[in-house]
Formats: structure tokens, C-alpha cells, sequence
């Protein structure tokens, strides 16, 4: 038996870690968390400064800290490049 878990993938976040792994692409995510006026500040800020588009962020989920949200932005970028 190999000590690899994910030597036969069986949930969607084995398969896309294993994909990753055996890609020329590394997956980044970017955190925003606050208060709901902030983060939504932020993201429109960030837009605006050419970082992302608004769209590209998360739904604002509740945040491990009570009364807090968060929104998440994934990029993929190519690695050695």
C-alpha cells in the first residue's frame, strides 16, 4: 500500500489538489475579512486599483469571528513564469 493519499483521488478536492500538483499552475486565494461595509470598501477598491473585478470575489460568507464576513478571490498563476 502507498503512503500517498491522494494516490487514488475519490472527493473533488483530491482530484483538484492532485491536479494542481501535475500542473504548470499554483491556485492562490486571496481573504478579505471584516465588517460588511469593509470588505465590500475593499473590493471595490481593490477593482478599481486593477486587481480584480468585483465579480470574480465570493458571495460575502460569515467569518469564524462573530458579526464578521469574508470573501474569497482564487486566481490560478503559472509557475516558473
Amino acid at each position: 500500500m502507498s503512503d500517498c493519499f491522494l494516490e487514488s483521488p475519490n472527493t473533488p478536492v483530491e482530484r483538484e489538489v492532485l491536479a494542481l500538483q501535475n500542473s504548470d499552475r499554483e491556485r492562490l486565494r486571496v481573504l478579505i475579512i471584516g465588517s460588511r461595509d469593509g470588505v465590500i470598501e475593499t473590493i471595490h477598491d481593490l477593482h478599481r486599483r486593477g486587481f480584480a473585478e468585483v465579480g470574480l470575489w465570493s458571495p460575502l460568507l460569515p467569518a469564524p469571528s462573530s458579526g464578521e464576513v469574508m470573501s474569497i478571490l482564487t486566481r490560478d498563476r503559472r509557475v516558473g513564469g
